[in-house]
This record gives C-alpha cells, sequence and structure tokens, in this order.
C-alpha cells in the first residue's frame, strides 16, 4: 500500500503560484508514475500532469502546459506541482496519484490516491 499526502494549496490571486506537494509513505514512489489531477465543482476529475518513475519525461495537459512543472524527488519520497501564471479557471481541488504506468492520463491508471488539496484563484 502507498499512502499519499498533498499540501501547499491555498487562495492565490489570479496570475500568483503555488507549489504543491505529495509526499508517500509505506512504499518507495521510484516503483511509480506519479500524476496530479484536479476536480472543480460539478466536475470530473481531470488529467493535469505526469511524471515518469524515473522523473526523466513529464507530460501535460494542454490547458496547463508551459505554467505548470511537474517534479520529484525519490529519495524524499515526494513529488511536486509548482503552478505559475495561475488563472481562476484553475481552481479545483488538486490530487496526486500514483501507478505502474508511465504516459498515463487516466484516473483509471493510477492505483493510489492522496485525500486532495484545495487551490482557489481569485480574480
Amino acid at each position: 500500500q502507498v499512502q499519499l499526502v498533498e499540501s501547499g494549496g491555498g487562495l492565490v490571486q489570479a496570475g500568483g503560484s503555488l507549489r504543491l506537494s505529495c509526499a508517500a509513505s509505506g512504499r518507495t514512489l521510484s516503483r511509480y508514475a506519479m500524476g496530479w489531477f484536479r476536480q472543480a465543482p460539478g466536475k470530473e476529475r481531470e488529467f493535469v500532469g505526469g511524471i515518469t518513475w524515473s522523473g526523466v519525461t513529464t507530460y501535460y495537459a494542454d490547458s496547463v502546459k508551459g505554467r505548470f512543472t511537474i517534479s520529484r524527488d525519490n529519495a524524499k519520497n515526494s513529488v511536486y506541482l509548482q503552478m505559475n501564471s495561475l488563472k481562476p479557471e484553475d481552481t479545483a481541488v488538486y490530487y496526486c496519484g500514483a501507478g505502474l504506468t508511465n504516459f498515463a492520463t487516466r484516473r483509471n491508471d493510477y492505483d493510489y490516491w492522496g485525500q486532495g488539496t484545495q487551490v482557489t484563484v481569485s480574480s
């Protein structure tokens, strides 16, 4: 089992930045590809971006490409989501997920999830 805990959410003005963290316990994250998803009220959980187990490759949804950056520190068993140039439409609960499939963008490809952290971007 892998337990994931997200942190770093909050309220920020449009154009601002936030850095989310996802800390794991139970197993080493180095075996897992990691993904970030988000869910706004009344909407489906959507893929934001992911990083391969090795950390060599990242991939993003078009809506965040160029603004968000994912990184990982396997020694710290953690993954990060740096969010810049935030927009009101980025407001959502952000979740990290761990799975065994690199380049996965579907929710069902991830086996473990954190509880989420709220990000609110004011205009």
